[in-house]
C-alpha cells in the first residue's frame, strides 16, 4: 500500500473530555483514516483499558490519577518506540494532562469539546441518568468536577463538527505542525 504521508515524528494525542462527548468515536475514525494510508498507530481507550490492566482501579480521584498513571507509562513507552499514540480517557483533572504531556514525547492535548446536555443525550450507558439518581458516586461532569482545559494543542467541538471534520481538522493540524508530512 502506497503511503499518503509519513509519519514524521510520532505524536500522542491526549483526548479529554467528559463522558459522552465523542473521544473514543473520533479516536477509532482517526486511528482507522491513519490505518487506510498505511500507517501504525496505537488507540488507548479508557472503557477498554479499565476491563484489563485497570481493572483493579475504582473511581475515586486516587484511582483515577492511579488509571491515568498507567495508561500514560503504557503511551511513553510506544511513543519511545516512535509508535504513534491516540489516548481517549476522560482525564478530567489539569494535573494529569499536565503530567501526560510533560512525560509522553509530543503530546497533543486535545479537548473534545461537548456541552454537558449533549452528552446527555449521547449517553447509550444511562450514566449520567444514573448519577443524578445518585447511583454513581464520582461521576465527572455531574457530582465530580471536570477541570476544562485552557491549555490544550486541539480542540474539536463534536456538537458543531462531524466525526469526518474532525479527523480532517487534526490531520491538518499534525501536518501543519510537522507531525505528518
Amino acid at each position: 500500500m502506497k503511503r499518503e504521508f509519513k509519519i514524521n515524528k510520532p505524536f500522542c494525542l491526549w483526548f479529554t473530555g467528559l463522558p459522552s462527548s465523542g473521544k473514543t468515536t473520533l479516536a477509532k475514525a482517526f486511528k482507522e483514516n491513519l490505518e487506510k494510508k498505511g500507517a501504525q498507530i496505537v488507540h488507548l481507550d479508557g472503557d477498554i483499558l479499565r476491563k484489563g490492566l485497570c481493572s483493579d482501579l475504582g473511581f475515586s480521584k486516587k484511582d483515577r490519577e492511579e488509571n491515568n498513571r498507567r495508561v500514560i507509562f503504557v503511551a511513553q513507552l510506544l511513543a519511545k518506540n516512535k509508535i504513534p499514540v491516540v489516548v481517549s480517557f476522560i482525564s478530567p483533572y489539569k494535573k494529569i494532562r499536565d503530567f501526560a504531556k510533560k512525560t509522553i514525547p509530543n503530546t497533543l492535548v486535545t479537548y473534545i469539546k461537548c456541552p454537558i446536555k449533549e452528552c446527555q443525550k449521547r449517553d447509550v450507558k444511562g450514566l449520567y441518568e444514573k448519577a443524578a439518581r445518585g447511583e454513581i458516586e464520582n461521576m465527572t461532569g455531574v457530582n465530580d468536577p471536570y477541570e476544562e482545559p485552557t491549555d490544550y494543542d486541539i480542540m474539536i467541538q463534536t456538537d458543531i463538527m462531524s466525526v469526518k471534520e474532525g479527523v480532517s481538522y487534526i490531520l491538518k493540524y499534525l501536518k501543519n505542525n510537522n507531525y505528518i508530512v
